[in-house]
């Protein structure tokens, strides 16, 4: 069966695109390599607990299908391959880079009729209505041109009572913590970026991208404004990740 709406090469994906989109398609290429490492690095590892919270919280059944957004290098998309156990799974990511080093995990565990990997835009999914059981979107929502569209086009894509799932940075409120955390992340990751990656300026994009991002109640919020129901938020690690979830309306329940 075929879902496709239309075929993204690189060149029509960045025909039009905005200086956002193209400072955050260089950063990731820049950084494709060494991305689940510094990952594991710049968070103490806590994103795999991040990651496997949020899946105890989706409870995917086997034969569920699923599209991961911003899937970079295909962690989160084999994870819900291996839950899912024979459902259609895409991940879709606007770097090639990223995805060069999805095929290979994606082929040594030999999910490769499983998942489909599409090099596409998050701001126009290229598939029809209706399609997924789950619409995820790992730590990319904050780098998007436009988070709400984002999140309008993960709900026309799932099936009515299919779940929006967003696992991202957030901004913790409690002091001194929130004090602490925003100098690590500010003046001490981007410094860890150049030392292990060689790469500062690609580093300090990560705390320069959430400064403007909404903090989990206001996200909570976006999730309601686009029509999501039973709308659920959870802080991670003391409020510096955050978990969301929503549901599409089924209108015939």
């Amino acid at each position: 069966m075929s879902v496709d709406k239309q075929t993204m090469t690189p060149d029509s994906r960045r025909n039009g695109s905005t200086p956002k989109e193209e400072h955050v398609h260089s950063v990731f290429e820049s950084i494709a390599g060494k991305y689940d490492m510094m990952n594991d690095i710049l968070s103490f590892r806590r994103h795999k607990t991040w990651r496997r919270f949020t899946m105890k919280k989706m409870n995917m059944r086997q034969g569920d299908t699923a599209i991961d957004l911003c899937c970079g290098t295909c962690d989160w998309t084999i994870s819900m391959a291996q839950a899912s156990e024979t459902g259609h799974i895409v991940g879709l990511d606007f770097s090639e880079g990223m995805l060069k080093v999805g095929r290979e995990k994606v082929a040594r565990n030999g999910l490769e009729r499983q998942i489909r990997l599409v090099q596409g835009n998050a701001m126009e999914l290229p598939f029809e209505d209706n399609q997924f059981d789950y619409a995820t979107i790992g730590f990319g929502l904050r780098n998007v041109p436009d988070y709400m569209q984002v999140l309008r086009e993960m709900q026309r894509v799932v099936k009515p009572g299919g779940m929006v799932v967003c696992l991202e940075l957030s901004k913790p409120t409690w002091q001194p913590f929130k004090g602490l955390y925003y100098f690590y992340f500010q003046q001490l990751l981007p410094r860890m970026g150049q030392l292990v990656a060689k790469r500062y300026e690609q580093y300090k994009w990560l705390p320069d991208s959430l400064k403007l991002f909404p903090g989990r109640e206001e996200l909570a919020e976006a999730f309601r404004q686009t029509g999501l129901k039973e709308v659920q938020a959870y802080p991670l690690t003391g409020g510096i990740a955050a978990l969301h979830i929503g549901i599409k309306e089924n209108r015939n329940v």
